[in-house]
């Protein structure tokens, strides 16, 4: 499927209808003039859908100089410069994944909390390396849980990966490093590396996850090359306050934000880029195997600006 496509499907999948952002808005100008309400709706929604105090405060005096200055007139001219406005907020967040040819096995470190969506994310992830020629492994590190396990090792045969696990209880930094061991002899590229999912206010938890990363530097002292949070958008601001604390916790590289498909409709990563301007590697809009695609920041900003409009094939 190509990037177009799978583009296109996300600003279906994120606004099913009309753009929460812009609905109706049209309703807010008199005789082609637009009004202080418009502006006032717009940060409104924003803030209703936990984009943070600061992204839009920044947008709305950006669209308030503008229209003072008669930049912008109208409805149309109004959602072009919110969608470049979005656009450039998050420009600097969109950075993609790469794993290079000289790191092997390249480790990838997934955190967050249950519920997040992180065994889900660890299968896809293996799905899309897989499908690039990449020899996969993935580790079972969430030693807590006997389902997460299982869990994974049905998308580790769904997708036809090697997966190493341990019985239920196991110390986790053992079950990644007996992964380590086993990727160096079997030529493996990429190691993925599931954690227990934990609170972010669980400091002993927090701990283990250092514990983990320290043995995972007796073999390469600069890994985990990567270390991802999985973040459900739909949390909110305590998605954000999620964020803070793994990011002290263990120095993260990397969000990924799930279920963009739900309620929250996006307005995280606005205030995600902000306050920690981590690279946003990858946002999921559904279940399916396909549904975890790389961020794209002016697609995801037209996404919010147009809704189902976004759809629509140029002519």
């Amino acid at each position: 499927m190509s990037d177009e496509s799978l583009i296109r499907r996300m600003r279906a999948k994120l606004n099913r209808g009309d753009s929460w952002l812009t609905y109706d808005i049209n309703r807010l100008f008199t005789s082609e003039k637009l009004g202080e309400d418009a502006l006032e709706e717009i940060e409104m929604r924003l803030l209703g859908a936990d984009a943070g105090v600061e992204a839009t405060e920044w947008l709305i005096d950006k669209l308030r100089a503008d229209v003072q200055a008669s930049r912008v007139r109208n409805a149309e001219e109004l959602r072009e410069r919110l969608c470049a406005l979005i656009t450039e907020w998050l420009q600097p967040v969109e950075e993609p994944l790469e794993i290079p040819d000289f790191i092997r096995p390249y480790i990838l470190f997934v955190v967050g909390i249950n519920g997040a969506g992180k065994t889900t994310t660890i299968g896809k992830l293996a799905a899309r390396y897989k499908a690039q020629g990449r020899k996969v492994m993935i580790a079972a590190g969430d030693t807590f849980r006997a389902a997460a396990t299982e869990q994974l090792k049905e998308w580790a045969q769904r997708v036809d990966v090697p997966i190493v696990a341990q019985r239920e209880g196991a110390d986790p930094a053992s079950v990644i490093f007996d992964a380590i061991t086993s990727a160096d002899s079997r030529g493996v590229d990429l190691i993925i590396a599931d954690t227990a999912g934990r609170l972010h206010t669980q400091s002993h938890l927090m701990e283990e996850l250092r514990k983990v990363k320290r043995v995972i530097q007796k073999h390469d002292p600069y890994a985990p090359h990567e270390s991802l949070l999985v973040l459900d958008g739909t949390q909110g601001g305590n998605g954000l306050a999620q964020a803070v604390q793994f990011h002290e916790a263990l120095g993260l590289t990397g969000v990924a934000v799930t279920k963009l498909d739900g309620t929250a409709r996006g307005g995280i990563l606005l205030a995600l880029a902000k306050r920690l301007a981590l690279p946003v590697r990858y946002i999921g809009i559904g279940e399916g195997i396909d549904d975890l695609i790389p961020f794209d920041a002016a697609a995801f900003a037209r996404a919010l600006v147009d809704g189902a409009e976004a759809l629509e094939p140029q002519r």
